[in-house]
């Protein structure tokens, strides 16, 4: 009878993974959203049935389930180019025009000085169609002189911070198709359910990220460098919880300096700093933290200045984070005038930042360090959902699997956009998280 939860629960990761593959190969694309409402309800409503069933697997057989279940899922991303987003593209050409011995931040992809570096899958050169010229792909726009690309934003600089560039050129020996970035992706998300394993104990919670759909959307299918960053910080963290302050605060700093927000992570490292006096692990962390985060742009500022910024400032203007054009913080507007409201979430981050140095547990840093991220998203309510891969790889190491209630609202609101959808979204996640938090907070009950 022992073998029977675990074929139920493997079954039903079949069924998952089985969903997903339709969903990658005909479930629609960014250009042809109303698909995806159906086949993503779907592949969430299977991803919850497995983690219930998992509950009844034995402890012995959970460890190489969560792991078979995790590559599997990380595989199926693989079965079609990205479908919903075009960013794997320039990951590729950034990695390419380092190759070539040029700083990624030195010239826009539409620059004529690198129109020798162009190619056919990044710059296809498509045949006039009946209706238009045949650059009319969800991922295609013309540049400046006149090409077709699948890079976005050819007429601005690459945003990236320095470690994500590394990243991109590490991958150039394996070949110059987007298929590359997306077989990086599966092997970080795999590497991070290993790691969440090996963090846990092989604990179910670990299966929050490997089955998670979004990984395989995501991280695999979308080839997203964020899973980079979260592989490093749950590292980190977990390095933390085991006293190696060095390698901790080098992880960190690392992570950051791939995409910026798991810096938002370094304070659950130093959980409870301010309820005692600071040591000398605290001191190591922070100098190695900061260490490695600015030695990883000595290269590129050597070579650019501060060129290194890349289209960043204009990034955050484009996003809506720009005072009187504000297009975030959803969830604050509809209480607060438009101008206060990024200063009401940085008072509130603020508060809670002290809270986790305060009260923090540094046995298990990931907990603040979850609850410091997710509410950072919650608030400033961004409309990328991918953001969000480092909340679900927290979620498992914590095991609140509330907190998948946030890039959830940022898929939602992906794919339908407008205000009123992310305050909608943002504020479904937002009750479900306090909801769950409430119920947690109570004492059981004796039955005794």
């Amino acid at each position: 009878m022992t073998a029977r939860p675990a074929l139920l629960c493997s079954l039903s990761l079949a069924a998952l993974a089985g969903c997903l593959a339709l969903t990658f190969t005909t479930g629609g694309t960014l250009g042809d959203r109303t698909p995806l409402y159906g086949w993503y309800a779907a592949d969430a409503a299977l991803f919850a049935l497995a983690l219930l069933l998992l509950r009844r697997v034995p402890d012995r057989q959970v460890a190489r389930l969560v792991l078979a279940g995790g590559v599997l899922v990380a595989a199926v991303g693989l079965l079609a180019p990205p479908r919903t987003s075009d960013d794997a593209y320039r990951y590729g050409w950034d990695g390419k025009v380092q190759a070539a011995g040029i700083s990624p931040y030195a010239h826009p992809p539409e620059d004529p000085a690198l129109a020798r570096l162009r190619d056919p899958g990044r710059f296809p050169a498509l045949p006039a169609s009946p209706t238009g010229d045949g650059c009319t792909g969800w991922d295609e726009r013309r540049t400046a002189d006149g090409a077709c690309t699948r890079i976005n934003r050819p007429a601005v600089h690459t945003i990236y911070p320095p470690l994500a560039e590394v990243w991109f050129l590490l991958q150039r020996p394996f070949g110059d198709s987007v298929r590359v970035a997306q077989g990086a992706g599966a092997v970080l998300a795999v590497a991070t359910t290993g790691t969440l394993l090996a963090l846990t104990g092989g604990r179910r919670r670990a299966a929050l990220w490997a089955w998670c759909p979004g990984v395989a959307v995501w991280a695999v299918n979308d080839a997203h460098v964020d899973t980079l960053g979260a592989l490093l910080a749950v590292t980190g963290l977990g390095l933390a919880a085991r006293r190696r302050p060095a390698a901790a605060g080098a992880a960190l700093g690392a992570a950051t300096a791939v995409k910026l927000l798991p810096a938002l992570t370094l304070p659950g490292a130093l959980s409870g700093l301010l309820a005692r006096r600071p040591t000398r692990r605290d001191v190591l962390l922070c100098t190695a933290a900061a260490g490695v985060f600015a030695l990883s742009y000595l290269p590129y500022l050597a070579a650019s200045g501060t060129g290194v910024l890349g289209y960043l400032p204009g990034y955050l203007r484009e996003e809506g984070y720009q005072q009187g054009h504000l297009e975030r913080f959803g969830l604050l507007r509809l209480v607060l005038p438009d101008p206060v409201a990024p200063w009401a979430a940085a008072a509130l981050l603020t508060a809670l930042l002290w809270r986790v140095l305060r009260h923090g547990d540094p046995r298990q840093p990931w907990r603040g360090a979850l609850t410091l991220t997710g509410t950072a998203l919650l608030l400033a309510a961004p409309a990328y959902p991918w953001y969000a891969l480092l909340v679900v790889a927290l979620a498992a190491l914590d095991g609140r699997w509330e907190w998948l209630a946030v890039p959830a609202a940022g898929q939602v609101l992906y794919l339908a956009g407008g205000s009123d959808v992310q305050q909608l979204a943002y504020g479904a996640a937002a009750l479900t998280i306090a909801a769950v938090a409430v119920r947690r907070a109570r004492p059981r009950r004796s039955t005794g």
